[in-house]
């Protein structure tokens, strides 16, 4: 009896656990950008981020007034990327890309990235599929 009064308290305990730990990390587009808010930007990579759940991409764009100004550009999951085509030597700091995307509701220098073109003509897709960011009807033609 002892035996199954341990076992079910020990059962509860993790429900109970896995229901109280927050989720943290993912979240919808709609939660933090603005797809009313589209943006282009040119500039330097600086740094690449390959973390889950999203990878990161710091910039630095130069404004019309000679400052530059620091950018972090989110972007698909790094295994998402990886399949498309995206790949460490492809981000490497120094290159120098135009992102398209959609700004952070909260403001600042922070977007959701959409696409990456590259120099050479190249342009591949950046963000994240299936989390609310605004429909591209040109690319579901194309795949």
């Amino acid at each position: 009896m002892r035996i199954k009064w341990t076992t079910l308290a020990g059962i509860v305990g993790l429900i109970v656990a896995s229901v109280t730990v927050p989720v943290s990390g993912h979240h919808a587009f709609s939660a933090e950008f603005d797809a009313n808010k589209p943006i282009t930007l040119t500039g330097t990579i600086v740094k690449m981020e390959w973390v889950n759940p999203h990878t990161w991409l710091h910039i630095e764009v130069k404004r019309s007034d000679g400052k530059v100004e620091s950018w972090m550009i989110e972007g698909g999951p790094p295994t998402t990327l990886l399949r498309r085509g995206l790949t460490k030597a492809s981000l490497r700091v120094g290159a120098e890309v135009n992102v398209t995307g959609f700004l952070a509701k909260a403001g600042g220098t922070k977007a959701n990235g959409r696409d990456i073109s590259f120099k050479d003509g190249q342009k591949l897709f950046l963000g994240s599929s299936g989390t609310g960011a605004p429909y591209d009807p040109e690319r579901q033609k194309k795949h």
